[in-house]
């Protein structure tokens, strides 16, 4: 029990080093108490079974579950309640609300063909249901990632140029899904250490909350 919430520690605490706005909220209210709020399993899980969190921001989830309760209640009871193997690839919509499920087989490429990005909007939940997907936060520091484009206010999003050297990679392994706040610079599906680069992922757009 005490190794697993250490691993929790572990995962929070880098995301929260690197992305700035996080950690003021993680200095705030203390990632070793939202820790022991997520591994309680209430009341965010709604039934939830088939994963646990991989690298999370424990204190805006928190805070971003209290705000917005009714959504993730309907996309964790969904996902609990759905074949997630077998479910053929596509946009499935969420009984109850207006977020989509994008189930996607995708295979992971070397990092400079993926493209960064965050959102501002939307929080991109990333559940990863076989294989093992790569990812990669960025680095704040101006000196370090800029943005290369305006913001799209219409898909929500917008790139980043940034130093992969001040970038921290890491790989998620199923079961296990990712929460990517809007101060969550990142990539996907970047080329991981393992042999098979082949996964699953099913990702929602939640909204954000301010």
């Amino acid at each position: 029990m005490i190794k697993r919430l250490l691993l929790l520690l572990m995962l929070t605490i880098p995301m929260a080093a690197m992305a700035q706005c996080c950690s003021q909220t993680c200095e705030q209210h203390g990632q070793k108490t939202e820790c022991k709020w997520v591994r309680k399993h209430a009341p965010w899980m709604n039934g939830f079974t088939k994963g646990k969190p991989g690298v999370v921001n424990m204190a805006e989830f928190k805070q971003q579950y209290k705000r917005n309760r009714k959504q993730w209640d309907a996309l964790f009871g969904w996902l609990e309640q759905t074949d997630l193997d077998t479910l053929k690839t596509g946009k499935y919509a969420i009984p109850g609300t207006t977020m989509t499920a994008s189930v996607q087989d995708d295979t992971n490429k070397p990092l400079e063909k993926r493209r960064s990005e965050s959102h501002r909007k939307k929080i991109d939940f990333q559940f990863v249901v076989r294989g093992t997907e790569g990812f990669v936060l960025l680095n704040h520091d101006d000196a370090a990632t800029k943005p290369n484009c305006e913001y799209d206010a219409k898909k929500d999003v917008i790139h980043y140029d940034y130093d992969p050297a001040k970038a921290w990679p890491f790989a998620t392994t199923a079961p296990r899904f990712n929460i990517f706040f809007p101060c969550d610079w990142h990539v996907a599906k970047a080329v991981t250490k393992e042999q098979d680069q082949h996964f699953r992922v099913i990702v929602v757009k939640v909204d954000y909350i301010e």
